[in-house]
């Protein structure tokens, strides 16, 4: 009986080294087939999250008809707009992306082109990240590509060519989100309990305790510098300005502008 353990041990590892995979197998798995080739050339490099860029050289021209896929954004500078100094204007200043750091692109983004105009269907159409502004001020903000809709300026897509168009920006937070006095949207409590004696009438904890899902929208332009027609694929930047999160209607959005390279491709 005291042999038993012993033996299950013994059984367990002779079938782990059963159970291993075959060089058939694992060339399955990092294989082409499985679309890994590119995964295994950029994993713990941190350029994960960089978009396909074309050689400045490609200057074809493609047709604006169609559908496009595998859109990819990816910010390369953010500037909030904010009053550096005071009774001074509000203008956009250079901003700091704090987390996460290389994980802020859209990728796979699809959708219809019909007339120059494109409108996007679906994909991993927004980031979620926070920058520093000069201020030393945290700004949180949700990186949206949903609902664009954007039209370009030809019938073409060409070295020069500029989609403009807007995008919907869903709330940062979901309405399961606790504050820290434990005050939700669709859950917690209606109220902070300490500061109850205030009757409600104070317009600052009011907007504290009554949480919305407050969403907003942005606009954008892609400038695209190099097309290659044989593969059907364009590279270039965009910019796009848009608003920060509210926490839930409890502060004022403020302005964001992100730019950056983008990358697309025909289907």
């Amino acid at each position: 009986m005291r042999f038993r353990p012993l033996l299950a041990l013994v059984l367990a590892f002779c079938l782990t080294f059963a159970a291993a995979p075959s060089s058939v197998s694992a060339a399955f798995v990092l294989g082409n087939e499985r679309g890994n080739a590119k995964f295994a050339g950029v994993v713990n490099t941190g350029q994960a999250g960089e978009c396909t860029s074309l050689p400045s050289s490609s200057t074809g021209s493609i047709s604006a008809d169609g559908n496009i896929k595998d859109l990819c954004l990816q910010p390369t500078e953010v500037f909030v707009k904010l009053a550096t100094k005071k009774r001074q204007q509000a203008d956009f200043v250079p901003a700091k992306i704090i987390s996460p750091r290389f994980n802020t692109s859209i990728d796979q983004v699809y959708g219809d082109l019909s007339g120059g105009k494109f409108t996007q269907k679906g994909g991993i159409d927004f980031s979620l990240f926070t920058v520093l502004g000069p201020n030393g001020t945290e700004y949180p903000l949700v990186f949206s590509a949903k609902d664009m809709e954007a039209s370009a300026n030809g019938k073409s897509i060409a070295p020069g060519t500029e989609f403009s168009g807007t995008t919907f920006v869903p709330s940062y937070r979901t309405g399961d989100f606790l504050d820290p006095k434990s005050r939700a949207k669709d859950t917690g409590v209606d109220y902070a309990q300490g500061l109850v004696a205030l009757g409600g009438d104070d317009e600052d904890l009011a907007r504290e305790n009554v949480k919305r899902d407050l969403t907003g929208n942005g606009v954008i332009t892609l400038s695209i510098d190099s097309v290659d027609a044989t593969t059907n694929e364009f590279s270039g930047t965009f910019v796009a300005i848009q608003p920060s999160d509210n926490d839930l209607g409890s502060k004022d959005p403020t302005d964001i502008k992100i730019t950056g390279n983008l990358y697309g491709r025909k289907g």
